[in-house]
């Protein structure tokens, strides 16, 4: 057995001799030369946390090593006749078992928001980055699996960075090029994992919408949301220096799985949601015909574009629907902001689970673009999750963001001819709403929309 699967199951067998310890001495039997009981408690309970804390750092140190023994064995084996004994290596099986101890789901999720074989394939695609561009005449010595750990830690926790050294077992400066790396590498190799859907794509895409609320030709849901940060290059500041807290603004667009199919983050958070979309590239695509120009699809002779719903921050145009304004109970207009709102879920789950990775639930510190990069990664992994079936990251809940927003009333809604037509298009789709929604009480089957002939 080579030293670094004997080390990985050394600590393995420290952990379960511990644990086994804690189990055969509870706190009614301290463990205490003395008579005293109270002394005995008092140890107990100063022993507990720590003993605790190794057996957490010793499990996720453990189940990375042998993650990397299992993969260098898979990497580096060749079916030679002269070298047959190596096949048989001592104690590969014995790793094997222990790996299959070691990858505890929950510790997995709660460590890196992912399961053991979603790291694992993670950890293969990005082995030829990251196992390269070390400092120059510092190589780091680490494995993969190492380095991705370290960055997936930070993300998935947001703990800090001696918190993660000393859970790694690395130095400081190590664990921040790790972090840095990772984020590097998704964000430069893998940016299209997050790319909007070709025009077959969505046509599929709208398809799902219009099976869930009776509406045709929605291309996806748009939303923007705030990020915390306080600059400080990732080192924490002095009682006596002044925390400046600023937001960052992040405009996303998801399907109806809540996958992310654009993204553009680096605003101001004090920009509106309407200005972060007009400074947008999707809006220049938009209006410059590039992106949504679909032929409409006709209803009661009136036209409906590709189009995104939005929240009652946007502005009402041809491609961008947003709730009608205090509509009254029982009409149209509030059967259409009805169907607004179940599709709008989508983008409120996303914003939901963006928000549930560690390094984004909390206060951002660091640089302005390290911020916008941990926003980058954490969009690419979740749609990366969702495309694997792993839906460790995805939001059970909304958070914060169930709530509807107010719709604000726009005075000059009606004075464009480009508003008049977006209201126009708006009110077909409340009425297809309205017959939608009759039809779903009724227990009507047929409830698909056909396009009419010009």
């Amino acid at each position: 057995m080579n030293s670094r699967a004997l080390a990985a199951l050394l600590s393995s067998l420290i952990s379960e001799l511990l644990l086994l310890l804690l189990l055969l001495f509870p706190s009614s039997n301290p463990l205490t030369i003395t008579s005293n009981s109270n002394s005995g408690s008092n140890f107990y309970e100063t022993i507990f946390p720590l003993i605790h804390h190794f057996l957490s750092s010793a499990e996720l140190v453990t189940s990375l090593s042998l993650l990397s023994i299992s993969r260098k064995r898979k990497r580096t084996h060749q079916p030679d006749l002269d070298n047959e004994d190596e096949e048989d290596e001592p104690g590969s099986e014995l790793a094997r078992f222990e790996l299959g101890l070691t990858q505890n789901p929950d510790s997995f999720k709660g460590c890196f928001r992912m399961t053991s074989s979603t790291f694992e394939w993670l950890s293969g695609l990005l082995e030829p980055l990251l196992d390269c561009r070390d400092p120059i005449g510092s190589p780091l010595n680490l494995a993969p699996e190492i380095r991705l750990g370290i960055g997936l830690f930070r993300l998935a926790t947001g703990s800090d960075y001696p918190e993660i050294a000393r859970r790694f077992g690395v130095s400081e400066s190590i664990t921040r090029f790790c972090v840095k790396q990772l984020c590097r590498v998704l964000c430069t190799n893998f940016r299209f994992w997050i790319a909007f859907p070709s025009p077959i794509d969505l046509d599929s895409l709208s398809t799902s919408f219009e099976a869930l609320t009776g509406l045709p030709n929605c291309c996806g849901v748009i939303d923007c949301t705030r990020f915390k940060i306080v600059r400080n290059n990732g080192f924490k500041l002095s009682p006596k220096e002044e925390v400046r807290e600023e937001s960052i603004a992040a405009q996303i667009v998801v399907d109806s799985s809540s996958r992310i199919l654009s993204i553009v983050a680096g605003f101001r958070g004090d920009k509106g949601d309407s200005r972060v979309l007009k400074s947008s590239t999707l809006y220049k695509d938009i209006e410059g015909g590039s992106l949504l120009n679909a032929p409409p699809v006709y209803m009661n002779g009136v036209g409906i574009n590709q189009y995104l719903i939005g929240d009652g921050g946007y502005p009402l145009l041809p491609w961008l629907m947003v709730p009608f304004v205090d509509p009254a109970p029982g009409s149209y207009e509030e059967n259409f902001n009805s169907a607004h709102h179940l599709m709008h879920i989508s983008a409120l789950r996303a914003i939901a689970s963006l928000k549930d990775w560690g390094v984004l639930r909390q206060t951002i510190e660091g640089e302005f673009k390290m911020a916008v990069a941990y926003i980058g990664s954490c969009a690419i992994l979740h749609n990366v999750l969702l495309m694997r079936d792993d839906y460790s990251a995805l939001s059970d809940g909304l958070g914060d963001y169930s709530q509807s927003p107010q719709y604000c009333r726009n005075a000059s809604l009606e004075e464009s001819p480009i508003e008049r037509n977006a209201s126009v298009i708006r009110s077909a789709l409340a009425t297809r709403a309205r017959k939608f929604h009759s039809s779903s009480h009724s227990m009507d089957p047929g409830g698909s929309v056909k396009a009419e002939p010009r």
